[in-house]
C-alpha cells in the first residue's frame, strides 16, 4: 500500500476509530469491518452485497488534471447514517496488489484533522534543538528522541538507551524513580531539576528541567512516557536578573534601618532562599559605628528582621534576640572579614560549629541542607551579616548564588550605613529639640499645664514649634506658644534663640505687647544675620499669655499667631477673640493686649497650627473643629495630659501630621482673697510704723510670727523708698502661698538701684538690706508708676489654713 501521502502519511497513528470497507471493482462492498458498523449504525449482513454508492450522498472531488471525472483515490465524502444525519469522513481508497478489489479506509473528520495536529505537533516537537523529547516504553528504555550529541548540551541519547547515557548515574536513578511513578499513578511530573553531567562525571555541565506525562492507548492502558527538557540556565539567569532587580527597588526606600534589614530578607525569601535572618551590630541600632573588632566574643549582634517561607521553625533563634557570644570560628573570622560563604550542605555546617553543639539550634534549622552567608559590608565596617537558608528547596547552593547575595547584601549594607547616619543625625537632632523645650507638664500655684509636642512625619521631621510656662513674680505666671518658619536644624535653633529671648524679656516682668515688640527686633536682627537669599526664611507666630491668680485676669498679645480657645465652668467653650499683629520679623505694626478674666478651673488652650490643619479644611473649620473637641473632653476630674493626648489623636488619627504640633493646655487656679492684705498710705514718712503695725498684725492673724521681723524691715525700707522717691498714693500688698510675697507700689517710673554704700554715706542701704533678707526681689512697671517685690520662703509648718503643701494657696473661690 502506499500510504506516504494524504491521511495516513506522516507516521504511524493508532488506527482505533478507522473505518475499514472491502469493495469489488463495480463497488460492491465485500468486507465491513465492526468501526464502519458502529460509524453508520448499519450491520454488515445489512450492507455486504449492496453498492457502497447507497451509503455515500456525496464526494467532495478534487480537479481532475486529466479533465476526467473519477472518484478521487483519497478526499472527503459524506455518508447516510441509519438515522438519516450525514457523516462527514475522510477517507483513502488502496487498491490490492493482484486484485480488482479496494481497500477504503475513513474517519471521522474532526478524528482526522486531530491526528494531523498530533503527527505535526510531535514532527516539530521532535526537531527542536532546544527542547529535548524522549519517548519511553514501560520499560523506561528510550523508543525515540531527538537528544542528538550537543543538544541542550548533553552528550546524546540513542533509541534503545537510557537516561543514563545522558545523566550522571546517581541523578538517572532518581530521574528513572519518577518516570516510573508517572507510568504507574498517570501523574505528570513538572519542572524537575536535573544536573546534566559529562561521561566522566567530572561536575555537572548544566542543569536542565524535566517534565514527563504517561501515554496511554485508547483503552487507557498505559504504554510509556513522554520526557520533556529544557535549559533552565537561561530561566536562572531571568530569575537572578529579577532577584538583583526587586533588590534594587525595595531595599533602599526606607531610612530607618530595621525597615531596611526587613526589606532584604523580604527579597530572598522566597525567591532565594526558604528562610533567611539579618543581624545587626547593637551600636548600628543607635546610629553608632560598629566596634572595629573581630575574634572570639565580640560579635555584639542582634537578629533583627527575618523572613520564612512556612512557619518559623519552632526553638531556631527568634528575631529580636540577641546572638550569643560566639567563639573564635574560622567561619566567623571570614564573615568578619567581609567574605561570603558558602555551605553547600548539611555535613559542612555541622562541622563547622564541631565543639560547640549549643550554637546548632540557634544557627543551623531543623531540616536546612544549605546555606550562604554574605556581610553587610560597607566604608571597611561590618554592619551586621546575612544568612538564607535553603529547608524545602531541594537545589543547594552555588558559587553563582554566594556570588548574587554578595551582590545584594552590598547594596543593602549602603542602604543600612545611610539608614544608621540618617539615625544618628536625627537622634541628635531630636535631642537638640528636646532639650530646647520645657517640662512637659507643671504644677504652679496660678496653673496646672500639660505641654504636648509631636515633630512631623511621625518623628522623620523636626521644626520650631514651641511652648513655654514661665513663673512670674507675685505668684503670676506666663504661657507660650510659637511657630518657627520652616524645618530642620535651623528651625529648631532659630527656636531655642526665640525662646531664651523671651524666657529673659519675661523675667524682666514685661507686658506682653512690648514683649513681643523686643522679640520682634530679635527676629529682624536674625533675619539680617542669615546667609543671603534666606532672610525671608527667617520669621514666626507668637502668642504670649501672663495670668494672675490674686485678680483671675490674663493678658494676651499675639504676633500672627492663631487664637486660643477657653473652657470656663459655666459658659462652656470658645474662642477668645483678639486683635492679632503681625507675625515676628515683619515690624513696623504695634501688638494689642488683650484681657480676659479666666474663673478658676478654666481650660486655657494654646496651638500651633499643625493641630487643626487637614486636607481641605480651612483654619477656620479647624478652630470651630478644635473649640467642639476640646468643650467635649475637659472635666474637672480629667488630666490635662490626657486631654491633650486625646486632641492629638483626635487631629491625626494614625496618620503622621505634616507639620509639627505644639499643644499647651492650662487648668487655672485663684489665690484665696483671705490669702492676701492690701493698704495704702499718703506719702508721708509718719505712715512707715502704720504700714509695719499693719503687717505685723496681718502676719500674726495668718500664723508667720516667724518671718515677722525681717517682714518688718523689708516693707520699712521699700515703703520709705516709696514716700521718698515715688509720691503718693502707695501701695502695699501682701500674698500669702509657699512663698510670702511683699509688693509696695508707687505712681513713679524712677528705676531702683542696688548699689554698695560707702561706710561714711548715711543712706543707699535699703534695697541692698532687702536683697539680703529677702530669697529674690525686683521691679516691674505697669501703664502708671511701678511695683516693688519681695519673696521670702516659707516652711511646710506655715502654708495656709494647714492645706497640704502641693494644694496650698489655689482653692477654687471666686475671683475679686
Amino acid at each position: 500500500m502506499d500510504a506516504s501521502s494524504g491521511l495516513f502519511g506522516g507516521g504511524s497513528l493508532s488506527f482505533s476509530g478507522v473505518a475499514a470497507v472491502v469493495v469489488d471493482g463495480d463497488g460492491v462492498v465485500l468486507r465491513w469491518s465492526r468501526t464502519a458498523a458502529e460509524l453508520l449504525d448499519r450491520t454488515a449482513a445489512e450492507v455486504c452485497g449492496q453498492p457502497v454508492a447507497q451509503l455515500v450522498e456525496a464526494v467532495h472531488r478534487r480537479p481532475d488534471p486529466s479533465g476526467g471525472s473519477r472518484t478521487p483515490a483519497a478526499g472527503q465524502a459524506v455518508l447516510r447514517h441509519r438515522s438519516g444525519r450525514p457523516v462527514e469522513v475522510a477517507y483513502h481508497a488502496l487498491r490490492l496488489d493482484g486484485s480488482s478489489e479496494v481497500l477504503v479506509l475513513a474517519a471521522p473528520v474532526q478524528s482526522s484533522s486531530d491526528w494531523a495536529q498530533d503527527t505535526a505537533l510531535m514532527s516539530a516537537l521532535l526537531a527542536q534543538d532546544r527542547i529535548g523529547i524522549t519517548l519511553h516504553d514501560t520499560d523506561l528504555s528510550i523508543t525515540r528522541t531527538n537528544l542528538a550529541p550537543g543538544t541542550l548540551g548533553t552528550e546524546g541519547a540513542t533509541v534503545g538507551g537510557r537516561l543514563r547515557e545522558i545523566v550522571f548515574p546517581k541523578d538517572a536513578d532518581d530521574a528513572e524513580a519518577a518516570l516510573r511513578r508517572v507510568l504507574d499513578t498517570g501523574e505528570p511530573l513538572i519542572d524537575r531539576e536535573l544536573r546534566v553531567r559529562s561521561q566522566q562525571g567530572l561536575g555537572w555541565q548544566r542543569a536542565l528541567s524535566l517534565s514527563a506525562f504517561r501515554l496511554e492507548d485508547d483503552k487507557g492502558r498505559s504504554t510509556g512516557v513522554a520526557a520533556v527538557f529544557t535549559d533552565t540556565a537561561e530561566r536562572e539567569r531571568e530569575r537572578r536578573q529579577d532577584l538583583r532587580h526587586e533588590a534594587s527597588a525595595r531595599i533602599g526606600g526606607s531610612l530607618d534601618v530595621l525597615r531596611t534589614a526587613q526589606d532584604l530578607v523580604d527579597v530572598l525569601v522566597p525567591a532565594f532562599g526558604d528562610l533567611a535572618w539579618a543581624s545587626l551590630a547593637e551600636p548600628v541600632l543607635d546610629g553608632d559605628e560598629p566596634p572595629k573588632l573581630s575574634g572570639a566574643g565580640s560579635w555584639h549582634m542582634r537578629r533583627v528582621a527575618a523572613a520564612s517561607a512556612g512557619p518559623w521553625p519552632a526553638g531556631f533563634g527568634p528575631p529580636g534576640v540577641a546572638d550569643p557570644p560566639m567563639p573564635d570560628l574560622p567561619v566567623l573570622r571570614r564573615v568578619q572579614c567581609g567574605e561570603t560563604v558558602l555551605v553547600p550542605d548539611r555535613a559542612s555546617a555541622l562541622a563547622m560549629a564541631e565543639g560547640h553543639s549549643e550554637l546548632i539550634p540557634l544557627l543551623i534549622p531543623e531540616h536546612g541542607h544549605s546555606a550562604v552567608s554574605a556581610p553587610l559590608f560597607a566604608r571597611g565596617l561590618v554592619l551586621g551579616a546575612v544568612a538564607v537558608w535553603r529547608t524545602e528547596h531541594p537545589e543547594a547552593f552555588d558559587q553563582a548564588d554566594a556570588d548574587l547575595l554578595t551582590e545584594i547584601a552590598s547594596r543593602a549594607a549602603l542602604s543600612v550605613d545611610n539608614a544608621r547616619r540618617y539615625t544618628r543625625e536625627h537622634r541628635a537632632a531630636m535631642a537638640l529639640q528636646q532639650r530646647l523645650l520645657p517640662r512637659a507638664t507643671t504644677d504652679h500655684p496660678a496653673a496646672q499645664t500639660a505641654g504636648l509636642y509631636r515633630p512631623a512625619g511621625g518623628g522623620a521631621d523636626i521644626a520650631g514649634d514651641w511652648f513655654d510656662v514661665i513663673p512670674l513674680p507675685s505668684l503670676r505666671v506666663a504661657f507660650v506658644i510659637g511657630d518657627v518658619v520652616g524645618h530642620g536644624l535651623h528651625a529648631s535653633a532659630t527656636m531655642g534663640r526665640l525662646r531664651t529671648a523671651v524666657q529673659t524679656l519675661a523675667d524682666l516682668e514685661m507686658e506682653p505687647d512690648e514683649l513681643l515688640t523686643h522679640v520682634d527686633d530679635l527676629v529682624q536682627q536674625l533675619a539680617g544675620e542669615a546667609p543671603h537669599g534666606h532672610q525671608e526664611a527667617v520669621g514666626a507666630t507668637c502668642m504670649y499669655a501672663v495670668y494672675d491668680p490674686v485678680t483671675c485676669r490674663c493678658a494676651l498679645a499675639s504676633a500672627g499667631h492663631l487664637p486660643p480657645v477657653v473652657v470656663q465652668p459655666d459658659t462652656g467653650a470658645h474662642v477668645v477673640e483678639i486683635s492679632p499683629g503681625p507675625p515676628l520679623g515683619v515690624g513696623g505694626m504695634p501688638f494689642e493686649v488683650t484681657e480676659i478674666v479666666l474663673p478658676p478651673g478654666s481650660v486655657l488652650a494654646l496651638y500651633t497650627d499643625g493641630l487643626i490643619e487637614r486636607d481641605h479644611d480651612n483654619l477656620d473649620a479647624g478652630i470651630r473643629r478644635l473649640t467642639t473637641n476640646l468643650g467635649a473632653l475637659c472635666r474637672p476630674d480629667r488630666p490635662l495630659d490626657h486631654i491633650g493626648r486625646a486632641l492629638l489623636a483626635e487631629a491625626g488619627g494614625d496618620t503622621p501630621p505634616r507639620d509639627d504640633i505644639a499643644l499647651l493646655v492650662a487648668r487655672t487656679r485663684v489665690i484665696p482673697p483671705d490669702n492676701t492684705a492690701n493698704w495704702e498710705f499718703p506719702a508721708d514718712p509718719t505712715i512707715v510704723a502704720d504700714a509695719r503695725k499693719a503687717v505685723t498684725r496681718q502676719l500674726s492673724a495668718w500664723g508667720l510670727e516667724d518671718v515677722a521681723f525681717t517682714t518688718e524691715l523689708v516693707v520699712s525700707e521699700l515703703v520709705t523708698n516709696a514716700i521718698r522717691y515715688g509720691g503718693a498714693p502707695v501701695g502695699l500688698r501682701l500674698i500669702r502661698d509657699k512663698t510670702l510675697v511683699c509688693e509696695v507700689s508707687d505712681p513713679s517710673n524712677t528705676q531702683p538701684r542696688l548699689r554698695r554704700a560707702k561706710t561714711t554715706d548715711e543712706g543707699g542701704r535699703g534695697l541692698f538690706l532687702v536683697a539680703q533678707l529677702a530669697a529674690r526681689w525686683g521691679c516691674r512697671y505697669g501703664r502708671s508708676g511701678k511695683t516693688i517685690w519681695a519673696e521670702q520662703p516659707l516652711t511646710p509648718a506655715t502654708t495656709p489654713a494647714g492645706l497640704p503643701e502641693a494644694e496650698a494657696g489655689w482653692r477654687p473661690l471666686p475671683c475679686t
